[in-house]
């Protein structure tokens, strides 16, 4: 079972920048695909972005896409997401998942396997 932990989030002003880290247990790797999702007050989970084993091949929800990035470093079983240009609607708890072999592109929650418990991220206005 993957034991994935994520850091980084807080509190900041609305076109400020944060980044996230999603570490994993040495136990869990290899991890194929590695992603994120969020959680906003009264939403439901949905898809953030999206990463392939090689880190070469990430794919982004439409509402981050050119303000998102996401990278993985595989020798410090890390994954990150650099958020930049947020807004308030960005505000959101934001969880790391490892997604079943063999899923990479999948947006749903159910092509990912292991999650973590979420970190905070608030945007103010």
């Amino acid at each position: 079972q993957a034991e994935l932990l994520e850091s980084g989030g807080g509190l900041v002003q609305a076109g400020q920048s944060l980044r996230l880290s999603c570490t994993a247990s040495h136990r869990t790797f290899p991890i194929a695909t590695w992603g994120w999702f969020r959680q906003g007050p009264g939403k439901e989970r949905e898809f953030v972005a999206a990463v392939n084993r090689n880190g070469d091949r990430p794919y982004f929800a439409d509402s981050v896409e050119g303000r998102f990035t996401i990278s993985r470093d595989d020798a410090k079983n890390t994954l990150y997401l650099q958020m930049s240009s947020l807004i308030p609607e960005d505000t959101a708890v934001y969880y790391c998942a490892a997604a079943h072999p063999g899923s990479w592109g999948t947006r749903s929650e159910s092509g990912f396997a292991w999650w973590g418990q979420g970190t905070q991220v608030t945007v103010s206005s």
